[in-house]
């Protein structure tokens, strides 16, 4: 069964960046070899990014490329969602989309299999998704540092269907990670 995940590191205090997209914080708290990236990418067979993802991306290639070999390290494809015209990457399966992630994620899941989906950052297009119903997990790797502010891990009030806590799994010194299944409510309220 195809999954849609929202993927993401967060500091302490709940941002996934700070306010000008640095991620910076993140980089000396855990190495990616030690987390559960590797089998998680394995699974993946397309991706949904915001454009400041996408930006920081382009804007830090060369330490994309220190850290993963590649400039551009994936080769699913990316649905970028963003309302402006931003540069192509070569030799990247990269769409650039607007509007409702209903009708991209149809796109999506015809061309996956029975792999899954990956929301890849932001926050908010991360919560596009589940106010969509479309958000099947979450996976959240939770770092020792606070940022004060920033760019929040999900600006959502999610009371009802509830997150389901399903493992949690310590990454060195300085990570844990923490998974979520998001319940459904059923027609019956159950």
């Amino acid at each position: 069964m195809t999954l849609t995940q929202y993927f993401t590191a967060t500091s302490l205090d709940g941002f996934i960046a700070t306010e000008d997209d640095s991620l910076e914080w993140l980089f000396p708290l855990g190495d990616v070899s030690d987390s559960s990236y590797p089998t998680f990418i394995a699974e993946v067979g397309a991706l949904a990014m915001g454009s400041a993802t996408y930006e920081w991306m382009l804007r830090n290639s060369d330490q994309v490329a220190a850290e993963t070999g590649s400039p551009w390290p994936y080769r699913q494809p990316v649905w970028v969602f963003s309302r402006r015209t931003l540069p192509t990457i070569d030799g990247a399966d990269v769409r650039f989309v607007r509007g409702d992630v209903g009708r991209v994620h149809e796109q999506m899941r015809a061309e996956v299999g029975a792999k899954n989906i990956w929301v890849v950052g932001g926050g908010d297009l991360a919560g596009q998704f589940y106010d969509a119903g479309l958000l099947d997990e979450l996976i959240i790797q939770i770092g020792s540092a606070t940022l004060g502010k920033g760019k929040p891990l999900f600006p959502r009030r999610v009371l009802s269907p509830c997150l389901r806590l399903v493992s949690v799994r310590q990454m060195g010194s300085g990570m844990v990670e923490l998974r979520y299944e998001v319940c459904r409510v059923t027609a019956d309220g159950a």
